[in-house]
């Protein structure tokens, strides 16, 4: 799922460089989403792709999230021919697409031109469905760790934790003198899917490849050693124990001054630091710490991949589109003017430069997705996660608890519903 949020009307973005008369071009017609991409870069990627296919003309429409998944079925069940090409849609929607029909197997082109070994998985696998590659790698975010340096200076922290016991430990050290040593919130669930992840659990599984028989998992040991250890770390700050990181908005939080760390992706610090201008230059970052050194901890990856819709009919041009896009030039482009994560981990220190970035790259190359079901979205409509988080915080017996919400996760994926 892409992190942009901004929402305004329907821009249109032509570029020019069609061939006198017109007659040898035809119109590749691309959506991309508000916020994905700055309208320079849609500009220069315009005219340096019309420089090199002088027989495409790019027609680039900036989309909105509101309501695009309405307007991205009714596209991919057009009969005439004249929707969208290429389509970047959330890398957890694809599964729902490819389901309800209408998007163009693209596993060909995935092995043989657009490098798909070297993809993220937690970009990759969402794209991937039923063994056939529909969604293409377009770019990452996930979560790390933004902390206040003079916090952790004055604790005597002098680098960041690397693994989860150095974690807990420096935070007990910074949860002091009328500090949090973390704010986490206690349905903070995209936080907690990483702690299950690491001790090699899920949040719903599926029973038999391929099956279409999906099933709840938190009641699993290695499920409910993710919610201990997420427990343990939370009881070390005064987060709401039954509100998400938006109730109150954790940056706003963070702002105050007072608190150590909070796990966010690096985008939050604008908003910290428009909040409390003081702390400009003074917050760092580092990727979410795993259970040892060497490898960070497994954080949920949100993007963006790229999409074609079946019915579209010059799958040629869009397939070079998507490789000009997702092509080293223009990953790196994008990554230097966003602060996204490449698609490649080996394309990573194309943000070296930037602190967040850097840090995230780092974690993504241990990222994941949601559990790959079409129906995902009913359990995230009603999501009984985190009232799970919830209970167990509250006192209720983990075990239990986790037996309710795997049932409720259950009907969900399997009626559409909680």
């Amino acid at each position: 799922m892409s992190l942009a949020l901004a929402l305004s009307s329907t821009v249109l973005i032509s570029g020019c460089g069609m061939l006198p008369g017109g007659d040898d071009t035809r119109t590749v017609t691309v959506w991309l989403m508000r916020g994905s991409a700055s309208p320079e870069f849609v500009e220069r990627f315009t005219e340096d792709f019309e420089k090199e296919h002088d027989d495409i003309d790019l027609d680039i429409r900036i989309q909105e999230w509101t309501g695009i998944g309405a307007k991205v079925k009714k596209a991919l069940k057009d009969e005439d021919g004249d929707g969208p090409d290429v389509i970047e849609v959330g890398n957890t929607q694809v599964a729902q697409y490819v389901d309800e029909g209408g998007l163009y197997d693209l596993t060909l082109e995935s092995a043989r031109d657009l490098g798909m070994d070297d993809w993220l998985p937690g970009l990759a696998e969402p794209g991937r469905y039923r063994g056939a590659q529909y969604g293409i790698p377009w770019y990452a975010a996930n979560r790390v760790v933004i902390y206040n340096k003079k916090l952790f200076e004055e604790a005597g922290i002098k680098r960041p934790p690397r693994t989860r016991a150095e974690w807990i430990a420096d935070t007990e050290k910074l949860n002091t003198g009328g500090n949090q040593g973390i704010y986490l919130a206690g349905q903070d669930w995209y936080t907690l899917a990483g702690f299950i992840w690491d001790e090699g659990g899920d949040l719903a599984t599926e029973t038999k490849e391929s099956s279409g028989d999906w099933r709840g998992t938190l009641h699993t040991p290695a499920a409910l050693r993710g919610m201990e250890f997420y427990r343990q770390l939370q009881a070390l700050g005064n987060g709401p124990r039954d509100a998400d990181e938006e109730h109150p908005a954790q940056a706003g939080v963070f702002a105050g001054g007072d608190v150590a760390q909070i796990v966010a992706v690096p985008g939050a610090a604008r908003a910290i630091e428009e909040k409390n201008p003081e702390l400009k230059g003074k917050l760092g970052y580092f990727p979410v710490p795993g259970k040892a050194a060497g490898k960070p901890g497994a954080v949920f990856t949100g993007g963006s991949d790229l999409v074609v819709p079946d019915r579209s009919d010059d799958h040629k041009g869009a397939v070079e589109v998507i490789e000009a896009l997702v092509g080293k030039k223009w990953q790196t482009d994008l990554a230097r003017t966003m602060n996204y994560v490449p698609n490649k981990a080996k394309l990573a220190p194309a943000v070296a430069g930037e602190e967040g970035a850097a840090a995230m790259a780092v974690g993504a190359a241990n990222g994941r997705a949601t559990p790959n079901s079409p129906r995902w979205a009913a359990v995230e409509a009603d999501n009984p996660i985190k009232g799970y988080m919830t209970k167990v915080l509250t006192g209720g017996d983990p075990a239990a608890e986790a037996r309710k919400a795997s049932a409720r996760i259950t009907r969900a994926l399997r009626l559409g519903g909680v």
